[in-house]
């Protein structure tokens, strides 16, 4: 195969788009959500993989979470990966890291990229239904399985649980 087959080959291939996001909570076991302003809702802290420039998932939720909140700090244990399925879109791989447990000083240092984020807020987990829906709170809700168990990371398609 030459190169020019090669690089052909690799461009018909199917795309996938990938994500990653840390799960930060603090002494009351609140966690930490932010609110985007490109869309409606709120979502943990993180983004979009920048796999051009060779990067992994757990240095993409350190890079999301230093831009967006003004926090660098090293991602704990994978405890979620979740398959998302495309319809006007490619699919997502959605990886999910444990942030820890932060101390109120940490909370007070938060500063928001405007460009991106109105407000950030901590949510008891009773309150995450009412402010992460459909896959994003599944997820979320699976993660924080997986750190309760100690177990995992869960594997996720759609927000669900895989059998296996």
């Amino acid at each position: 195969m030459t190169t020019s087959d090669y690089a052909t080959y690799i461009a018909g291939l199917p795309r996938v788009l990938a994500g990653a996001a840390t799960l930060f909570r603090d002494e009351r076991g609140r966690i930490l959500l932010v609110e985007p302003n490109y869309r409606e809702g709120w979502t943990l802290p993180g983004g979009t993989i920048e796999s051009d420039d060779g990067e992994s998932p757990r240095q993409a939720a350190r890079r999301e979470t230093a831009e967006e909140i003004g926090l660098d700090l090293a991602p704990g244990r994978l405890l979620a990966v979740d398959w998302t399925r495309g319809e006007a879109r490619p699919p997502i791989v959605a990886y999910v890291y444990d942030g820890g447990v932060l101390p109120q000083e940490r909370f007070d240092a938060i500063r928001l990229q405007e460009d991106e984020l109105l407000s950030w807020k901590l949510v008891d987990r009773a309150g995450l239904a009412d402010h992460l829906h459909g896959r994003l709170g599944l997820r979320v809700r699976a993660a924080l399985e997986a750190l309760d168990s100690g177990e995992g990371p869960a594997e996720l398609v759609d927000g669900s649980p895989v059998a296996g």
